[in-house]
């Protein structure tokens, strides 16, 4: 039996990385537009970025640095399209979309963990 094929299947080819080029920034415009916590960490990014790229520090550790605040953000679109997702299907209470938000929400407080310590080992590894 054959599968059923979605009408939004992307096409093949240059005209699929196109798509999905244009997809990308709607996604990243929608973020900015109407996610507080995405401005917010993008602002974070913004200011940890420009100061990794000033630090006295090798070129691998500014690396070390902004790596785990790209993936903060990237983690953060990712709560935000679970979150998309579980509203879209129903906006009653219900443990699963609770479990599905929370997961969502514990997977970016262990990015911003993950970007603390990172900051903490290099800075004290360089400083003290």
């Amino acid at each position: 039996m054959e599968q059923p094929v979605s009408e939004f299947k992307s096409k093949s080819g240059l005209k699929r990385i196109y798509s999905a080029l244009l997809y990308s920034f709607d996604g990243l415009k929608a973020a900015w537009r109407h996610e507080h916590a995405f401005r917010q960490e993008l602002m974070l990014f913004a200011v940890g970025a420009v100061t990794a790229l000033l630090l006295p520090v090798s070129a691998f550790q500014k690396l070390v640095l902004i790596a785990p605040l790209v993936l903060m953000l990237i983690v953060e679109l990712i709560n935000s399209a679970i979150e998309a997702v579980v509203d879209r299907i129903s906006l009653e209470r219900h443990p699963l979309s609770k479990n599905a938000k929370d997961f969502g929400s514990a997977a970016v407080l262990l990015c911003g963990l993950l970007a603390a310590l990172t900051w903490t080992v290099v800075l004290v590894q360089r400083f003290y």
